[in-house]
């Protein structure tokens, strides 16, 4: 499959291409700067020989997170503080993107506490509108971000569910601004096996997503800015299978977005990532270890068996409200035949299949060539069906 107009930062090491192209697509919203990005590959590209990627990758992002912090400790020296703020914010995600790549362990789980640490530094100093807050989850809670829309009376809101690979850190800007600006609140939630809930409190993922998602709605509920006839549930890239899963169960959600499809068989794309990567390492987008770390499974054949049970052949029948799945043309992750796998599958009667090609962009994986256009699209149909 040929690429786009967007670099490959490292040739055939897709591994590496791909996260720094979902790096880039955050540019948008002023949380990284392409040029660190572009400083940071080019070092990278010197060491790429090297016999421990995972750490190579580290020290390099985790140099530039340093010098970006320590700068923006400067600019709240002197009392900068939306200065200090963005600086914040770009080294968070710098962090953040250094742990990628780590076994799980000590030094991964240190990294990422790192990460969070100076990320939620700068949100609260540049987005005090963005609240921190716990959704009750059997006998515990999930950790959220709250984005409130410019209102003072009760308005549609959409959760939205991050990938096997990205945080609520990330869904907040590019998901939460732009529903904001249609009136729309936004709460972005770490489910089970994701971002801040795998990482700092070894909560494994699920297959049957409506439990938290029936949490989330619970707790919307309660809140007076929220409209509750009014909620959507999104889901993009691995979530993409979390909101279509939800949808189909827990049927108070007013709609549901797939912002990418899942596989349409997961156990054997992780079949055929154990043998890419026993063979041809560089080619994949995800580490040998991701999806069970992701699925808490011990090693990769129970990771294989429990993705069995992250299937929608059987579930996507269910879901009766308003659905869109949107996915790249040039998808190297998903294949984009799996997105129509998934629209013909669903049940609903009112449903909207997108797929964007290299001349429009958004054609990669869960659109990160060019967030922009694909949340654009979502939220404009989100206007439209909900």
């Amino acid at each position: 499959m040929n690429r786009g107009p967007w670099i490959d930062h490292f040739g055939d090491n897709f591994l590496w291409s791909n996260a720094t192209l979902i790096l880039k697509g955050m540019a948008p919203y002023g949380v990284v700067a392409l040029e660190e990005i572009d400083r940071v590959c080019e070092k990278l590209r010197a060491r790429e020989s090297e016999p421990d990627r995972g750490q190579t990758w580290r020290q390099e992002w985790r140099a530039i997170g340093d010098l970006i912090e320590k700068r923006g400790d400067a600019a709240l020296a002197k009392g900068h503080k939306i200065t200090a703020g963005d600086y914040y914010l770009r080294a968070g995600i710098y962090h953040y993107n250094a742990e990628r790549f780590l076994v799980p362990g000590a030094d991964k789980k240190a990294q990422g506490a790192h990460a969070y640490k100076i990320w939620h530094q700068g949100i609260r100093l540049r987005c005090p509108n963005v609240e921190f807050v716990e959704v009750p989850y059997e006998g515990t809670t999930l950790p959220a971000l709250f984005m409130k829309a410019p209102t003072s009376a009760p308005a549609p809101t959409v959760v939205v569910l991050n990938g096997m690979d990205n945080a609520k850190e990330m869904s907040i800007f590019f998901c939460g601004l732009e529903f904001a600006r249609r009136g729309y609140n936004t709460l972005c939630l770490d489910g089970p096996g994701m971002g801040e809930t795998r990482r700092m409190r070894d909560m494994p993922s699920r297959y049957d997503y409506e439990v938290p998602g029936a949490a989330a709605f619970d707790y919307l509920q309660k809140r007076p800015e929220v409209d509750g006839k009014r909620v959507a549930i999104m889901g993009y890239s691995f979530g993409g299978y979390y909101s279509s899963r939800i949808a189909a169960f827990e049927k108070r959600y007013a709609a549901c977005i797939a912002l990418s499809a899942l596989h349409w068989d997961l156990a054997a794309w992780q079949q055929k990532i154990k043998d890419a990567n026993r063979n041809a390492p560089k080619s994949v987008a995800q580490s040998n270890f991701q999806w069970r770390w992701v699925a808490g499974a011990k090693d990769e054949d129970e990771g294989i068996e429990i993705a069995r049970k992250f299937a929608l052949k059987d579930v996507a029948k269910h879901i009766a409200c308003p659905f869109l799945v949107t996915h790249g043309g040039n998808d190297r992750v998903v294949p984009v035949e799996n997105a129509q796998k998934l629209y013909d599958a669903v049940g609903s009667t009112n449903k909207t299949i997108k797929i964007f090609t290299t001349e429009e962009g958004g054609a990669e994986h869960a659109h990160v060539d060019n967030r922009q256009i694909g949340i654009d699209f979502a939220a404009d149909w989100l206007q439209d069906n909900m």
